[in-house]
């Protein structure tokens, strides 16, 4: 399902048929080093993915993280982008990811903006915050160009890595 449009990008849901792209993205370098290996190896245990995670949490808290498609490609799937609710956290966290050749082109600070315009609008959250690794310096300057500011350090899961979380409160 479409949730919104940019300039350059659409935002649309994701769903089973997205499984070679999630394969893919979620064994990109970045990912794995900055968000961690999901042990996606397959394009069934990606579709497993989608359906128990991206899925379930559109059904459950009417959000979730949303492919990003770019428009002058013919709409391939370049990333992901979007929000979700963890038990782990008290709030709702913005992330965002996206194929190497993506990177560092605007696509992250264009489709984060359109979903903190969601969260506000849409979705009706009084903040979003974000979880970022302390060494992932291009995705700490993008919260912060984002309007997102750092709270404090967090260890909110087993891995026991510190994260910075930063947060943004809607007017």
């Amino acid at each position: 399902m479409h949730i919104s449009s940019t300039a350059r990008l659409h935002l649309d849901e994701l769903n089973t048929s997205d499984a070679p792209f999630i394969l893919e993205l979620l064994n990109t370098p970045n990912w794995l080093k900055f968000i961690g290996d999901r042990n996606i190896r397959t394009v069934e245990d990606a579709e497993d993915y989608i359906t128990n995670y991206h899925i379930k949490n559109y059904l459950e808290n009417g959000f979730g993280f949303y492919k990003v498609l770019l428009k002058s490609e013919g709409l391939k799937p370049i990333g992901c982008c979007g929000l979700i609710k963890r038990p782990e956290l008290d709030g709702v966290d913005i992330g965002f990811a996206f194929l190497p050749e993506y990177e560092r082109k605007g696509f992250g600070f264009e489709s984060a903006s359109e979903i903190l315009k969601l969260a506000e609008t849409k979705f009706n959250l009084n903040e979003v915050i974000a979880i970022v690794a302390p060494d992932n310096p291009n995705s700490i300057k993008l919260l912060e160009k984002l309007g997102l500011t750092y709270q404090k350090k967090v260890t909110p899961f087993n891995d026991e890595k510190e994260l910075l979380l930063l947060s943004r409160t809607f007017e």
